[in-house]
């Protein structure tokens, strides 16, 4: 005769071995099971679905949701903001050339600079490989430039170790775009923005910033049909 397990306590043994893969503990002298263990275990839960296994950065699913509400407040209230798109130069030769574990120990060297070099409100997230995002709310343009050309210098001055007594040098490109004030835009639209400055930085040759201007950006006509659809709905209302 099999024993057979309830479904439930499966489940609540896969979270559990979940959060320890991941170094996450649960509070101390809390009982298990009781409410406030279950909310424990709930809050860390969802902090690691919307976590990068390998960096600790926000994933990709959370800069999407971070950015549509960073979208929706400059539409608001006009403050400026700016979306930064980062990207490892040559990477693959990394990879090639040391291996994976050295392209994971590069990519971990990355994320924490960046993290380094921003505000504890701005949102640093990995993209996908070596692609990074960060999001700067409130940021006005010459900040924007200093805040970008900062982490390029800082990534380009600091080696990465990938081996006992072996180090490898990384560089990365930036591209940037600030969203237009008080327009209806949409997180596609703004990301297509960066990614173009992105190019831009890689085709000028590597390892340098390129960030759209502020003051020149021309309202898509999507953009305009998005406003004066929310005008429409508003005089509606």
């Amino acid at each position: 005769m099999s024993l057979k397990v309830p479904t439930d306590a499966l489940e609540l043994q896969t979270a559990l071995q979940l959060l320890a893969q991941a170094g996450r503990d649960l509070p101390a002298g809390v009982e298990p099971g009781s409410a406030q263990w279950m909310q424990a275990l709930i809050d860390n839960l969802c902090d690691l679905s919307s976590r990068d296994a390998l960096t600790g950065l926000a994933n990709r699913r959370q800069f999407e949701v971070t950015l549509s509400r960073e979208v929706d407040r400059v539409a608001r209230s006009g403050e400026p903001a700016l979306v930064l798109m980062a990207d490892i130069d040559n990477f693959k030769i990394v990879n090639d050339n040391h291996g994976h574990p050295a392209g994971d120990q590069v990519i971990k060297s990355v994320a924490a600079t960046l993290l380094e070099c921003v505000r504890p409100m701005d949102t640093v997230a990995r993209f996908g490989g070596e692609e990074f995002m960060i999001i700067l709310p409130n940021c006005p343009p010459a900040f924007g430039h200093v805040v970008a050309e900062r982490i390029r210098a800082q990534i380009e001055r600091q080696p990465v170790a990938v081996a006992p007594g072996h180090d490898v040098s990384a560089t990365i490109s930036i591209g940037g775009a600030f969203a237009p004030p008080w327009v209806r835009s949409s997180p596609l639209i703004w990301v297509e923005r960066a990614d173009r400055q992105l190019y831009r930085a890689k085709t000028a040759g590597r390892n340098r910033v390129c960030l759209e201007h502020a003051e020149v950006y021309q309202v898509s006509a999507e953009e305009k049909s998005m406003l004066f659809g929310l005008h429409s709905s508003q005089e509606i209302e």
